[in-house]
């Protein structure tokens, strides 16, 4: 790594237990036990005020996974193939499909992931781990798709703005991923405060993002984690489309 040129400087800012924007810059990469061939940064974790734990990283050429992703019974996990011209081989709960960008897989608890880069180039990934919460006998299931073949719908009334679900929107899930895609003039209803809580990765474009009390700017490769009851609301202001994937809990009651 070279040596700095100018002051030392940072677009992050952290509020723990509100709000926190991490860009690319300044991040490092993470020793993480079960991973060879990988550079993974933990980028949210229950440091921070959050109920999950994110990665961003690559897989080299024969990266993989050597042991499961995750292991603890209950624990659910996603992956989703961010970009890169290889491919991840990914397997869960004996079911394995090959996965090239827009690729995604949610296993559930008990089932984990594993993964192997065989395809001689590389990937980024996301990788993603929570808790389950259950609710009665419901159980979700495996889940494998890609973006590319997910219809995006009109968001609320607003032809500018795009949603997918990535996963079933059905009360065994006690999560969901979704890309929101905020075309020329594109923004959100209103200013939203809620007790769900996000994890996003801006994917393209750029925008400002209602924080708490502050309106950052926000761009692509950054991540932004919203707390719970933090006051939210986005609005794109480049040339291109400005999307991003963001995980939500849901279907479950707030526990007292």
């Amino acid at each position: 790594m070279p040596y700095p040129v100018g002051f030392l400087e940072s677009r992050a800012v952290i509020k723990p237990g509100s709000y926190a924007v991490i860009p690319p810059e300044g991040r490092v990469i993470n020793s993480v036990p079960g991973f060879v061939g990988c550079r993974l940064t933990i980028i949210c974790s229950p440091k921070i005020g959050a109920s999950f734990v994110q990665y961003i990283g690559a897989v080299e050429a024969g990266g993989k996974t050597t042991t499961l992703f995750v292991a603890d019974p209950g624990v659910e996990t996603f992956l989703y193939v961010i970009d890169g011209e290889g491919a991840l081989r990914v397997t869960v709960g004996g079911q394995t499909e090959t996965l090239k960008a827009g690729g995604y897989a949610f296993a559930p608890p008990a089932e984990g992931i594993e993964f192997e880069n065989a395809s001689g180039k590389p990937v980024r990934i996301l990788l993603y781990k929570q808790r389950f919460v259950p609710l009665g006998e419901l159980k979700p299931w495996r889940v494998f798709g890609d973006i590319n073949s997910v219809k995006e719908v009109i968001y609320d009334g607003m032809e500018n703005v795009l949603l997918r679900d990535l996963l079933p929107y059905e009360p065994a899930f006690d999560m969901n991923m979704h890309t929101l895609k905020f075309l020329a003039a594109g923004c959100h209803p209103f200013c939203e405060t809620h007790v769900q809580e996000h994890g996003a990765y801006v994917l393209g474009g750029q925008g400002m993002y209602l924080l708490g009390e502050d309106w950052l700017q926000v761009k692509k490769e950054d991540f932004i984690w919203f707390g719970p009851f933090c006051q939210q609301a986005t609005y794109a202001t480049g040339r291109e489309p400005y999307w991003y994937i963001y995980s939500k809990d849901m279907n479950r009651d707030a526990p007292i």
